[in-house]
């Protein structure tokens, strides 16, 4: 691998940025997948990178354990000729290099609302760095796309039907329902926190009900007995995959990475214990195709206050939660403070409304992209039922106005 830390913007590279495939997407692709009974592909790219050619002339030191017959290491140097893994913008230059191919060479046309989603025929591919799904009703379609791959010049191998991918375990039912779980990431987590001991206490709850996390600055300093972001980026990553339930406690423990005291350690391990016992738990795709998209929104105006410590600004903050479901499967979820202050109940309910509606303008763009390229997707998903859990005239006549507007 290069070194990419000694690498000079604007020398040895200018930009870094590489899309992935949006969550919303694989969870929307894998309900159309279930709703209609496609067939499905896993593919993975060997040595990814390297297929891509530099960017620029770039050369690196001769690297430890080689010799330059009858030369100094220190008089020679090498030049590299392909996208090796450790510079800054290997992965963006890869993902150039493979986009290219599959709308100049295979033929996919690239979608205008995720980078990273492509059409070709009946077949619809999504792309997550090297890791790539292929979805459509046929499965000599899908076959043909992994021969043109290979004429393109990509070194592509099968895995089958998918079964897992980043990271997340998905079964089909003979139902037709999809599971997805991540129990490899539980364990890894039960690890970190030494929680792994078949004695040891589960919770029934994600956290304590009756208990909001703060700054706590009379608590004693967390005593580092597990790394604290490490464990957060992991409970981020099963929160965002497949375990909304714990997304409302993983966002208060993460606002504290900075300076976190016992107390905040002490609900990372209440996660943990709640954790172990839904280990095998996760996420359960039962598409109902009369269903269109239905968006459900509460918030909790200044539910944050906290008299002891109103210095902080984030005490008067109001918290909101959403979740936007497709055919009666979760697409997208969030818990998350408001930036602003809100000044009533009525403008924090506004507020989360609000949030929640940015997240289904994409998913109705790209229903309606897939329609347009031939896919047959039900003219349901223009019917959009917005619900606000409290009896707010306010936020409730904008639910009102924004499904009069999709009809």
């Amino acid at each position: 691998n290069v070194n990419g830390s000694r690498m000079q913007k604007g020398v040895h590279y200018d930009e870094t940025y590489a899309p992935v495939a949006l969550w919303n997407s694989i969870r929307l692709i894998l309900t159309l997948t279930a709703i209609s009974g496609w067939h499905t592909k896993q593919i993975d790219y060997v040595s990814a990178y390297p297929q891509a050619p530099v960017e620029r002339e770039l050369y690196m030191k001769i690297p430890a354990g080689f010799e330059v017959p009858g030369h100094s290491r220190s008089e020679w140097v090498l030049g590299i000729d392909k996208n090796v893994y450790g510079q800054k913008q290997s992965g963006r230059v890869w993902n150039k290099y493979l986009v290219d191919r599959l709308t100049n060479e295979v033929g996919f046309a690239q979608s205008s609302i995720d980078e990273c989603l492509f059409y070709k025929g009946n077949v619809i591919y999504l792309l997550y760095t090297d890791d790539s799904i292929l979805v459509g009703p046929s499965k000599q379609e899908l076959d043909q796309v992994v021969m043109d791959l290979r004429k393109a010049g990509l070194n592509v191998m099968e895995e089958g039907d998918i079964q897992d991918f980043l990271g997340i375990n998905i079964e089909k039912g003979s139902d037709g329902t999809i599971q997805m779980t991540q129990p490899q990431l539980i364990n890894s987590i039960l690890k970190d926190l030494r929680l792994e001991d078949t004695n040891v206490t589960c919770k029934d709850t994600p956290a304590a009900t009756s208990r909001i996390l703060r700054r706590h600055e009379e608590s004693s300093k967390f005593d580092g007995s597990f790394h604290y972001r490490g464990i957060i980026g992991k409970l981020n990553y099963l929160e965002r995959g497949t375990r909304p339930d714990i997304a409302y406690i993983v966002h208060q423990c993460a606002r504290f990475t900075t300076d976190p005291r016992t107390d905040h350690a002490q609900a990372i391990r209440w996660i943990g214990r709640y954790l172990k016992g839904t280990n095998d738990k996760g996420m359960i795709l039962t598409p109902d195709p009369k269903k269109g998209l239905e968006v459900y929104v509460d918030a909790d105006f200044s539910g944050n206050w906290c008299k002891q410590e109103s210095a902080s600004k984030d005490t008067a903050r109001s918290r909101h939660g959403y979740i936007v479901m497709y055919a009666g499967c979760p697409i997208t979820w969030k818990s998350q403070l408001q930036t602003e202050i809100a000044l009533s109940s009525t403008e924090s309910e506004y507020t989360g409304l609000s949030y929640a509606l940015r997240e289904v303008i994409p998913i109705i763009q790209i229903l309606q992209e897939m329609k347009e390229y031939g896919h047959s997707i039900e003219d349901g998903m223009a019917k959009v039922h917005c619900k606000v859990f409290e009896d707010n005239s306010g936020a409730l006549e904008m639910a009102r106005l924004y499904k009069y507007r999709q009809r």
